[in-house]
Order: C-alpha cells, then sequence, then structure tokens
C-alpha cells in the first residue's frame, strides 16, 4: 500500500499587501505579480507534500475575477488536490481582503501541476494525498477530470506541432 498524507499536512497560507509597486495604472495588483504569488505558494505545498524540490510543469488557465486594489491584503490559500504518478495537482484560492472593513473578496482560483524531481533533477515518485474533508474530497474529484483535459490538450498540441507548416 502507498503512504499517503492529508491534504491538511501540506496546505500553505501566505498573506501579502498590495503596495503601490505592485500596481498598474488603475491600482490593481499586476497580474504577473499574483501569477508569481501563486507559483510560489503552489510550489511550497508540492515541496512540504513531497519533502523534494519540485518544478511547475504547467498552470491551468488564470481567471481575474476580482480586482485586487493597492492597500488590500492577498492571501492564497494553496492544496495538494491529487498526486498522480510523479506529479501533483494543486489549487490555489485568491481571496483579497480591505483591511479596513475586513470584507473579504474571492479574486482568483488557479490549478498548477508540479513534477517532484530528485537531486539529478528527474522525476520521482510521489507518495498519495489523502481527501479528508467533503471539500477535500470533491476538489480530489475534479482534479481528475482536469488531469483528463490536461492530457488532451497536450496531445492536441503534440500533434499540431509535429504536422508540416501550411
Amino acid at each position: 500500500m502507498t503512504p499517503t498524507k492529508k491534504v491538511s499536512e501540506s496546505q500553505v497560507e501566505m498573506t501579502e499587501i498590495v503596495l503601490p509597486n505592485d500596481t498598474n495604472q488603475l491600482g490593481n495588483l499586476l497580474g504577473g505579480r499574483l501569477m508569481h504569488l501563486i507559483d510560489i505558494a503552489a510550489a511550497i505545498a508540492a515541496a512540504r507534500h513531497t519533502n523534494r524540490v519540485c518544478v511547475t510543469a504547467s498552470i491551468d488557465e488564470l481567471n481575474f475575477i476580482h480586482p485586487i486594489k493597492v492597500g488590500e491584503v492577498v492571501i492564497l490559500q494553496a492544496s495538494v488536490n491529487r498526486v498522480f504518478r510523479t506529479s501533483m495537482e494543486v489549487g490555489v484560492k485568491v481571496t483579497a481582503e480591505d483591511i479596513l472593513t475586513g470584507a473579504r473578496t474571492h479574486a482568483n482560483t488557479a490549478y498548477l501541476t508540479f513534477v517532484a524531481i530528485d537531486e539529478e533533477r528527474k522525476p520521482v515518485e510521489v507518495h498519495g494525498v489523502e481527501p479528508v474533508s467533503n471539500d477535500e474530497k470533491r476538489r480530489f474529484e475534479e482534479a481528475m477530470q482536469r488531469r483528463a483535459l490536461r492530457l488532451q490538450h497536450r496531445k492536441s498540441l503534440q500533434k499540431s506541432h509535429s504536422s508540416p507548416p501550411a
């Protein structure tokens, strides 16, 4: 039987304040800066789960649901949703908090795939993840559906790149 870790054992919560240097001309957090924070939070969750260096293999589409304003606090919550063989899906929920009122708004959700690597930078098998709560179980099941879509998309990209130019 493959050993597992509970989702809660590798969860990450990162908190940052949005400063003027992090924003665009409208005073909104730059998309690239948010992507950077998402990647860091997810990488820490993956590394905690595997106790190894993990590298980003892919990031699913990012939809910016709500702008995050200068002066607001960004809360990133990352969890390993599901483990495959050498890869795992990590979900990151991004919330914006108005520091003056305490109001929180869901700003973004992202799904990233990470691969655990060994000392020679080769992929290595990862132990499983054990979802406990209903929310963790739902994310665990949905991760398989997203993986199927990723693999289908990768296959179509490989096919289009292997055909001669028109």
